[in-house]
């Protein structure tokens, strides 16, 4: 089966996997919703007849005990509705945090790097199921569950090796494990793992200012790399101005640094584009009462994945 067909079927069963997902998740946050509306409702139309309540006289014929029980009645109907009011929203923070984790996750471009195909400031949506990896209990022999792994020319978040902190980098897979990436005038070559020749890609998202103009840093001497097992050779579509792979993401010079991303620092693959609109800039929506996207959202049409046919011809 070809990568391009593989890839199809990932992609159709993972749609699957995620419309059933949707439609279970929302129609548990709708339920939670009424519940909490109901509640609202309940508490408001309760703080109203509050005083009445407390001054209406003991009936005729009830007696002490019966009062009691009336009041010991209402006070459980009361923590009652309290206890399923935080029980509904303990579900909701842990859907919550599930889908984060496991599912999807939004990000903010800060950046250039990745010019003309994604812009600085764009919001997006990361798919982190496809790349979903859970580690089982010591004691079962389920060891590492991968949902799927990174394929040549996704769209990539990742945490680089050389940042202390939590920065997120976005980035292109270029080379997967066992390939070797050669750079040689400008262009990017690869050498599929197993193949005997290298082939120049055709990287038709690449702005004009940057095809033909991939190069290497001065203080980096190779020119051939060859990607590890569980390695990735990753780079951004802004050659000219982009720290990646072939910067070992900020300097090679660094003790420990790599020019490799490890599997394990790929959290997911950009799904949805949803745009930029600078609501405070002059000119915005403040001084013309008008909705002026900075970046139009583009949703799924962006150029989040590349397939490279002159690879199938080697």
């Amino acid at each position: 089966m070809s990568l391009w067909e593989r890839k199809k079927i990932q992609t159709v069963s993972w749609k699957i996997r995620v419309e059933k997902s949707f439609i279970y998740f929302s129609e548990k946050f709708y339920k939670i919703s009424v519940k909490i509306a109901h509640y609202s409702l309940f508490m408001s139309e309760n703080e109203t007849k509050k005083e009445e309540i407390i001054i209406s006289p003991v009936p005729e014929n009830k007696n002490t005990t019966n009062l009691e029980e009336y009041n010991t009645e209402h006070i459980k109907t009361k923590l009652q509705e309290i206890l399923e009011f935080f029980r509904d929203l303990a579900i909701i923070l842990a859907v919550v945090i599930v889908v984060r984790t496991f599912i999807a996750a939004p990000f903010q471009i800060s950046g250039s790097s990745m010019e003309e195909s994604y812009h600085d400031g764009e919001f997006i949506l990361v798919n982190k199921f496809s790349y979903a990896r859970i580690d089982s209990p010591s004691w079962t022999d389920f060891g590492v569950v991968k949902v799927g792994d990174p394929i040549r020319g996704d769209v990539v978040i990742l945490r680089p090796h050389a940042s202390n902190g939590k920065e997120y980098y976005i980035k292109r897979v270029i080379g997967l494990p066992g390939d070797t990436v050669k750079f040689e005038e400008g262009n990017v070559f690869l050498k599929v793992s197993g193949k005997t020749n290298f082939v120049k890609l055709n990287e038709g998202y690449l702005s004009l200012a940057n095809n033909g103009k991939t190069f290497l840093p001065m203080d980096v001497k190779e020119t051939e790399f060859l990607v590890p097992e569980g390695q990735y050779f990753t780079m951004g579509d802004n050659r000219n101005n982009s720290s990646d792979s072939r910067s070992c993401f900020m300097s090679c010079s660094i003790s420990g640094s790599t020019h490799f991303v490890s599997r394990a620092n790929i959290v997911g693959k950009l799904f949805v584009d949803f745009g930029y609109v600078n609501i405070f800039r002059e000119g915005g929506i403040r001084a013309t009462g008008e909705w002026k996207w900075t970046y139009a959202p583009r949703f799924l049409s962006t150029p989040k994945d590349w397939i490279y046919p002159e690879l199938k011809v080697n």
